[in-house]
């Protein structure tokens, strides 16, 4: 933390998780340690490369202000990832009551006789975080079970259970099926049997009426033709 009688700054060093073609931000805070309303204003040697929001304001009485800084995106990175790049802060007492808008370039120049304090930062490129590796569910295909040992000592294995549950289940939906398979089996021969004892008690039918009458009834004849057509439709 950089401590002058007016505003204390932290950080000091500000740093950027560096990534090609990323835009990256960090945050300084700014605290008013006086009595009084302190302006202030931050300056960079690379303007284009940087935006400050905000560049200037006013901090009232024993207050924080947050500013950020905005580093644009980079098409390549700096030989050994160096970076020249520094920051000004100043700051001076304003009048009681000041607002952004009063900041004048005059409150800043010291030759005016007023107090103003300065406080360079600098510019410093770390690594971005790295993301948590992904956890790997199941051995690789064609590969047996493999266990590891996690960081407190625990032996961690694979699903073992995956493959016979899978073969379980094919199992059960087999037998359902075989099942299934008889039942209509069993319905397709009690059809016929009762297509066969239907044959015969028509033959039956046919010699009694060619003793008694000559030849077969009406009713008989349609009955015979409705059963015929019933089952037809169960033997398929």
């Amino acid at each position: 933390m950089s401590t002058g009688e007016l505003l204390s700054v932290e950080p000091q060093e500000l740093q950027f998780p560096f990534e090609l073609k990323k835009q990256i931000s960090c945050s300084m805070q700014l605290t008013n340690k006086t009595n009084n309303h302190v302006a202030f204003k931050v300056k960079t040697t690379n303007p284009k490369k940087y935006c400050v929001r905000p560049n200037t304001g006013v901090v009232l009485p024993h207050s924080t202000c947050d500013v950020i800084v905005t580093m644009q995106a980079q098409k390549e990175a700096p030989p050994d990832m160096q970076c020249k790049d520094k920051f000004l802060l100043q700051s001076a007492v304003a009048s009681p009551g000041a607002a952004p808008k009063d900041i004048t370039p005059e409150l800043f120049n010291k030759e005016s006789g007023n107090q103003v304090e300065e406080c360079k930062l600098k510019v410093n490129y770390v690594a971005p975080p790295q993301p948590p590796s992904p956890v790997r569910e199941g051995s690789e295909e064609g590969s047996s079970p493999r266990a590891s040992i996690s960081d407190n000592g625990t032996i961690n294995t694979t699903d073992s259970t995956a493959v016979p549950r899978a073969y379980a289940e094919s199992q059960e939906k087999s037998s359902e099926t075989r099942a299934l398979i008889s039942k209509l089996t069993e319905e397709k021969n009690s059809a016929i049997q009762q297509s066969n004892k239907l044959h015969r008690e028509l033959e039956m039918l046919r010699h009694e009426g060619n003793k008694s009458h000559g030849g077969i009834p009406l009713i008989y004849v349609i009955l015979i033709g409705l059963l015929g057509i019933l089952l037809g439709y169960l033997v398929k």
